[in-house]
């Protein structure tokens, strides 16, 4: 397993390189297509990104649950949680890539 994370620079990058854009023009297309899909979740909208997976934010209900230090009973206020679905396309290539 490779110890390395994909950055917003490193999106940026890629873009430039392969279409050609200045650098700051490729860095404001990230940027800008972040922005859109956090929008779309912040208004409760599921993103889905044909091949690669959806986003999706889910309601979770308040319900009991314990402090972990005291072992008391604790309420756990209802909240909203963001969930990653990947595509079957995905899975696949990540299988592939494993395999080799």
């Amino acid at each position: 397993m490779k110890d390395r994370t994909l950055t917003r620079a490193d999106l940026a990058e890629a873009v430039q390189q392969q279409v050609g854009l200045a650098r700051q023009d490729s860095a404001g297309l990230v940027e800008r297509t972040l922005s859109l899909v956090a929008s779309a979740m912040q208004r409760g909208e599921s993103v889905k990104l044909s091949g690669f997976g959806v986003f999706e934010v889910r309601e979770k209900r308040e319900r009991l649950g314990r402090n972990p230090k005291t072992g008391e009973p604790a309420t756990i206020a209802p909240r909203r949680v963001i969930g990653f679905r990947a595509s079957q396309v995905l899975k696949a290539r990540i299988d592939r890539a494993w395999a080799r």
